[in-house]
């Protein structure tokens, strides 16, 4: 399955997407950062329809890889490579070309290391959420979830299950059985958009998103579960493992698991991450 990734650039998102073994970025999200345009997609529109008269190789060489936008959804979005990004920036007037290069030239770079060395993306993962201001104890188990979600998705892929909706739709049963919720409806609840609403856990919906996909991974395997539909029910099956276990901590301690507040982003502090 493809990996996708969100990447910072003065505090702005780009998304970003392994494709043949190295990364892709959406040219939208570029555009919008190099021009703080209000409409990134219409000015990357038009931009498009000005290098097709020049008979530019810039569009022909970008592809449409899907992206997961702001309502969840995977839609396909004009991507490029390295490559390819430096040759629209340099169609781009902005102050901001000069720095986004460096910016650029370091990310691809960073990929061949994790590639000759894969722990490195590990490490950057972790530097990047204590950057953030999370704790280790936080870091610890979200770097965790990430390999249980990694197990399952291999599961996943290896019994059938090949289309990105497909993993969607699981993805969902599992949380709707562990928390009431799908993730979309989760993301509302915290009021999210596009941000990744597994950062904004907490320490105990961290915790039962684990239990609930290690769960589904060990019953997908006891039943050697084949097909999107037995693997569809080993979802909604690890899911209520974990939403049981989830309703009965709820009970003994007064407190709801789930909860509209966003995980720590300064030191210990209690300021949503925004």
């Amino acid at each position: 399955m493809d990996e996708q990734k969100i990447a910072i650039f003065q505090k702005k998102e780009i998304r970003k997407i392994i494709y043949n073994s190295e990364w892709w970025f959406s040219v939208t999200d570029i555009c919008g950062v190099l021009t703080d345009s209000r409409d990134s997609g219409a000015y990357w529109r038009k931009l498009k329809q000005r290098l097709n008269k020049e008979k530019s190789e810039v569009v022909t060489n970008c592809h449409g890889l899907k992206l997961e936008a702001s309502d969840g959804k995977k839609y396909r979005t004009d991507c490029a490579n390295t490559e390819g990004i430096f040759r629209i920036i340099q169609s781009i007037p902005s102050p901001k070309a000069e720095p986004f290069k460096r910016w650029l030239a370091k990310v691809g770079y960073e990929r061949i290391q994790e590639i000759e060395n894969p722990e490195l993306a590990t490490q950057r993962t972790r530097a990047l959420y204590k950057a953030k201001g999370y704790s280790d104890e936080w870091i610890e188990k979200r770097m965790r979830g990430i390999a249980i979600r990694e197990e399952l998705t291999d599961e996943w892929k290896n019994r059938g299950v090949k289309e990105t909706v497909d993993y969607a739709i699981l993805t969902a049963e599992i949380s709707k059985a562990t928390f009431g919720m799908t993730p979309s409806e989760y993301k509302k609840l915290k009021g999210l958009d596009k941000e990744n609403l597994r950062d904004h856990y907490t320490n105990l919906e961290l915790i039962f998103s684990m239990l609930g996909e290690v769960s589904t991974t060990e019953i997908t395997r006891s039943k050697d579960a084949q097909g999107f539909d037995e693997n569809n029910d080993a979802a909604q099956k690890g899911g209520k493992i974990a939403g049981d276990a989830r309703k009965k901590l709820e009970i003994e301690s007064g407190k709801d698991v789930s909860t509209a507040e966003n995980y720590l982003i300064e030191s210990e502090s209690s300021k949503k991450l925004e």
